[in-house]
């Protein structure tokens, strides 16, 4: 039995050899060093360090690389203490179990086989020579030669006698070190295990290093991630895109005919869209295309995870905006806007707070709280789960419109107290800071004919593009005009009377204002005599002077 497990456990450790040996990334038989210029981890490392090197470690990349590479080297040095200590406790017993101590008892077994023959021969030869003597069987032979011959015998049937013995011990201790043998896979898992806990170790030590640089580091992307994140990271109360977003338009664009309807060059938007999430804004660079600003801003409400109105209350402020009478409707949206989480609230305040301004120049930008409500409405607040669009586009933007409207007209009441849109004062010019509390680059929507004509005047010229857009835009019978409420004029009557109709009460719900009744007309001053021969005058935003030369 022991004989057929010999040569069974010979070609076991013989497989089990060689493919340990394969996996040995480094050169067997070499000390450490030489080790460990050949291997691949090492090699890694060096190539990490090189390249933090090269990038340095004023860039978030280059700090990444260099704590990669030093943690690559170090279970570099792991991985050759490892291979070592495998090679020593495990492969190098399997080669002697295989390649010697088993094939020394074959051996022994094969010249067993020999002298067992050899004794064989000799007692033949013996048997012969009492034959040939002619003596009787019962007899022993005689003479030096039949002594000779027996003497040979008798040696021939020692030395197998030494063999066989010396051969049954080799086997015995053969089965005895079974277990000696099987402790060389032990020892192989247990060297295994210490490896892989002092690289975890290693690992677990650096990753928080790496966490805390890629916190630290302030420049990270805001499209596309969620409010509270951008917020933390950035230690900001206001999103950054929002709030550079609104202070460049209340530079050069609260007049813009059309702004956050009017769609932007695709390439502006994303090459502004690009500059925020890198926390750069080159405010003279974009103070000539107010349409790009405001679709960035559009863009970042709508690619937020979760809308700035929440997912949570959706159903709270749909349901707020089916109320029949306006007093609770005003309420229940009021309700629902306490329930904000603080930092939706500090952006949502923000947001309408600038809409509401931006009404204000309702006159030149035509865009009433109905307008805005309309075009910005579906980027704060949708359903969590979109089905068919169109289904959206019709019942649940109508709903959303008749939220955020009342919300812009109201705004001092449902927000009250004044806000300073340049919380940072980096993205306005140097000559208007405070846009809240001097807000001179854009003229008052009460401002005398002949002042506001003399500013128009003095306004930066829009690029030729937008010119080109917003006449083509007039060109072509009001296209996209129409959907949106152009009645203003005889339905809100001055800026002052809007004022004094929307002012907030002091605890009720406000009042709906007071309303006219409405005279729809064309919003082409061409085709409008009645407007064209009122006192105010037709919008000059276009940059053209007006009169026959528009």
């Amino acid at each position: 039995q022991v004989e057929k497990r010999l040569e069974l456990v010979k070609q076991v450790s013989h497989s089990t050899h060689k493919k340990l040996t394969a996996c040995l990334q480094g050169q067997q038989g070499v000390d450490a060093d030489k080790r460990s210029k050949k291997l691949p981890l090492t090699t890694l490392a060096q190539c990490l360090m090189e390249g933090s090197a090269v990038l340095g470690d004023d860039s978030l990349l280059g700090k990444m690389l260099r704590l990669c590479g030093e943690a690559e080297d170090k279970l570099a040095q792991e991985l050759i203490h490892f291979e070592l200590q495998v090679e020593r406790d495990v492969i190098e017993p399997l080669f002697v179990l295989a390649e010697v101590e088993i094939p020394n008892i074959q051996k022994q077994r094969k010249h067993l086989a020999k002298l067992v023959l050899d004794m064989d021969s000799s007692r033949t030869r013996w048997q012969q020579s009492v034959k040939s003597s002619g003596l009787a069987s019962n007899l022993q032979p005689s003479g030096a030669k039949a002594d000779a011959l027996r003497e040979e015998m008798e040696e021939a049937a020692n030395r197998v006698e030494i063999c066989r013995d010396q051969l049954s011990a080799d086997m015995y201790n053969f089965v005895a070190k079974e277990v000696d043998y099987a402790n060389y896979f032990q020892t192989l898992i247990e060297v295994q295990a210490e490896y892989h806990r002092k690289s975890l170790a290693l690992l677990q030590n650096v990753l928080p290093q790496i966490k805390a640089q890629q916190e630290a580091w302030m420049e990270k992307p805001s499209f596309g991630k969620p409010l509270e994140e951008h917020l933390a990271v950035s230690g900001r109360e206001i999103a950054f895109p929002v709030e550079a977003c609104v202070t460049m338009l209340l530079e050069c664009g609260m007049q813009e005919e059309g702004l956050f309807r009017v769609a932007p060059s695709a390439s502006k938007l994303k090459k502004l869209k690009a500059a925020l999430d890198c926390c750069v804004v080159d405010v003279q660079e974009y103070s000539a295309d107010p349409h790009a600003i405001a679709g960035a801003l559009k863009s970042y409400l709508r690619e937020l995870p979760e809308p700035l109105m929440t997912f949570e209350l959706y159903e709270e402020w749909i349901q707020a905006s089916n109320i029949p009478e306006q007093e609770k409707r005003l309420q229940a949206l009021w309700n629902a806007c306490e329930k904000l989480p603080k930092a939706n609230y500090n952006n949502i305040r923000y947001v309408i707070k600038f809409l509401a301004k931006l009404t204000e120049y309702q006159d030149m930008n035509k865009m009433t709280p109905s307008n805005v409500a309309i075009v910005l409405g579906p980027n704060l607040l949708w359903p969590q789960a979109e089905g068919n669009m169109t289904e959206m586009m019709t019942t649940v933007s109508l709903q959303i419109v008749g939220i955020i409207e009342p919300l812009i007209q109201h705004a001092d009441w449902f927000f009250p107290g004044d806000i300073e849109f340049n919380v940072t004062g980096n993205y306005g010019s140097p000559m208007h800071v405070n846009h809240n509390a001097n807000y001179s680059s854009m003229p008052s929507p009460d401002m005398d004919h002949a002042d506001r004509r003399q500013h128009d005047q003095a306004r930066r010229p829009l690029s030729v593009a937008t010119d080109n857009m917003m006449l083509e835009f007039y060109k072509k019978d009001g296209m996209g005009v129409r959907v949106m409420d152009t009645s203003w004029v005889a339905r809100r009557g001055t800026s002052a009377a809007r004022k004094a109709s929307s002012a907030p009460p002091s605890a009720q719900p406000p009042a709906p204002p007071a309303e006219l009744p409405p005279t729809p007309h064309s919003p082409i001053p061409e085709q409008s005599p009645e407007i064209s021969a009122a006192p105010s005058p037709p919008p000059t935003s276009f940059g053209f002077p007006p009169g026959t030369e528009r």
